[in-house]
C-alpha cells in the first residue's frame, strides 16, 4: 500500500480551504483518508495553515510521500 500526504477540499464552492491528510495513493481525493493532520487556508490578504509537525514527520518516516503542493506549503 503506498501511503501519500496530499490535499482534500472541503468548505463551500469557490472558497480555497484544504486539509492535509495521510491516505492511499490510489484513492479518490475527497475520499476516505488514514488521518488528517492538518488544514490549509488560502485567503486574499492572508494564509492561514495548521499542521501537525510531529505527525508528518512520523508519517515521512514511515514511507509516505508529500505531493509537491505539500511539500510547497510545508516549506513555507
Amino acid at each position: 500500500m503506498a501511503v501519500v500526504i496530499r490535499l482534500t477540499k472541503t468548505g463551500r464552492k469557490g472558497e480555497r480551504k484544504y486539509r492535509i491528510v495521510v491516505k492511499e495513493k490510489r484513492s479518490r481525493r475527497d475520499g476516505k483518508s488514514i488521518e488528517s493532520i492538518g488544514m490549509y487556508e488560502k485567503r486574499e490578504k492572508e494564509v492561514v495553515k495548521k499542521i501537525d509537525m510531529d505527525r508528518y514527520k512520523y508519517w515521512i518516516s514511515v514511507g509516505a510521500q508529500p505531493t509537491l503542493s505539500v511539500a510547497n506549503i510545508i516549506k513555507q
